[in-house]
């Protein structure tokens, strides 16, 4: 009988193993792709010797990369199916982390780059919330929001423990055994637990007038319709200032408060991220998105404000736990605009669009906080412009053009 199908409503819905396997997923995919990457580049310089710019620079077209094929995952996932993106995605990136170890030219970094990009393309935030919707639509919120909780567990435990295992394994070692872990572990997961997305989701999302359009179509019209780039403008502003801080939050606190507290507060910062996203997850999907962007944005700035003025290290710390709240909510909200205020039938590919504009954007924030920092001698002037961006994406957000 149709009635005894457990809805999304119930813990007994096949839906949230899929988000037990996202989460899963988004913890290797940050820990590795993400996060891993001030580790890559710390190892590769005592190895190589080679210049920090260098590798930086490859660790730019990475993202860029990344962001590129991003914008295509939607297409990926209606073509081929959640199970074989997100599988390509852990290959890619388990062969990409493997080779990471082995390298002595530079020119095979980027090609291994490449790989990497390919990796997360196929396994971060485009894929996951694109493969969710295929499951969910009322608590499509609380979904996403509790699979991406994985990336910051990838930061708050991945990334010591790859510390860790370089420190027994050497580099290649610890690279081929993160490679390992990420098939052995996760891609049976995958294999096993994600399957055919339910006929009434699969139908929706292919609903109406858009299952004529083409993805090319649908991004077209996207790029033309002005709450699409108000919302997508918004956030690649916020994403921009908010991964240029964390990048330098280390830098900025260190002379400030000492390593240690500096350590510290970035710990708390991810931790926080954690509690915000569980804690936004419960209401999510009632409460008026576009109001809880714009309020998330402002405890940015303010939290950036007592940074800038205040000296205090409790009050420093403070501020970091208060930036942090909105931290994991940013990247997730932007999907839940998406699902809310566009056809169901364009939510992979608008929200792999939105992905890699972010993306795009943000890449270029750690480099543009830290030539301000060196132009000005401080970063007072950085930390500003941050702050001021984050004040124009919060009045922006709350636009909404009526049709």
């Amino acid at each position: 009988m149709t009635g005894s199908i457990p809805d999304e409503t119930s813990i007994r819905y096949e839906g949230w193993r899929i988000v037990a396997v996202c989460f899963a997923v988004a913890t290797f995919s940050w820990a590795l792709g993400f996060y891993g990457q001030s580790v890559y580049l710390a190892e590769l310089q005592r190895l190589h010797g080679w210049p920090a710019s260098l590798i930086s620079t490859a660790t730019t077209f990475f993202y860029l990369g990344g962001a590129l094929l991003v914008a295509f995952v939607g297409d990926a996932i209606r073509r081929v199916g959640p199970k074989t993106c997100l599988l390509g995605g852990l290959a890619a990136t388990a062969l990409g982390t493997a080779l990471l170890g082995r390298i002595d030219a530079p020119w095979q970094l980027y090609g291994i780059y490449v790989l990497l990009a390919i990796g997360w393309a196929g396994t971060s935030l485009g894929a996951i919330t694109s493969t969710l919707g295929l499951w969910f639509d009322k608590r499509r919120g609380m979904a996403i929001s509790l699979a991406l909780n994985g990336a910051s567990f990838g930061g708050i435990a991945g990334v010591p423990l790859l510390v860790l295992a370089i420190g027994h394994l050497g580099f290649a070692g610890a690279t081929l055994a993160a490679a390992l872990a990420s098939l052995l572990l996760i891609a049976p997961l995958v294999m096993v637990f994600v399957g055919r997305p339910p006929l009434h989701h699969a139908s929706h999302a292919g609903a109406g007038a858009v299952q004529a359009l083409s993805s090319g179509a649908i991004r077209r019209h996207a790029l033309r319709d002005t709450n699409f780039l108000i919302v997508t403008i918004a956030f690649a502003l916020v994403l921009f200032a908010q991964v240029g801080f964390i990048v330098h939050v280390i830098a900025y606190l260190d002379p400030l408060i000492g390593r240690e507290r500096a350590a510290a507060a970035v710990s708390l910062l991810t931790i926080m991220a954690v509690v915000g996203r569980v804690l936004m997850s419960a209401v999510i999907d009632r409460i008026d998105q576009r109001l809880a962007s714009a309020l998330s944005f402002a405890s940015q700035a303010v939290a950036l404000t007592i940074l800038l003025l205040i000296r205090e290290p409790a009050l420093m710390l403070a501020a970091c736990a208060l930036f942090g709240f909105s931290v994991g909510n940013l990247i997730t909200l932007p999907a839940l605009i998406v699902q809310r205020e566009f056809t169901p039938g364009s939510f992979g590919v608008l929200v792999s669009l939105n992905t890699a504009i972010n993306q795009v954007t943000y890449a270029f924030g750690p480099g543009v906080v830290g030539l301000l920092r060196d132009l000005s001698g401080s970063y007072t002037l950085p930390f500003a412009v941050c702050i001021l961006l984050e004040l124009i994406a919060a009045a922006l957000i709350l636009v909404r053009e009526r049709k």
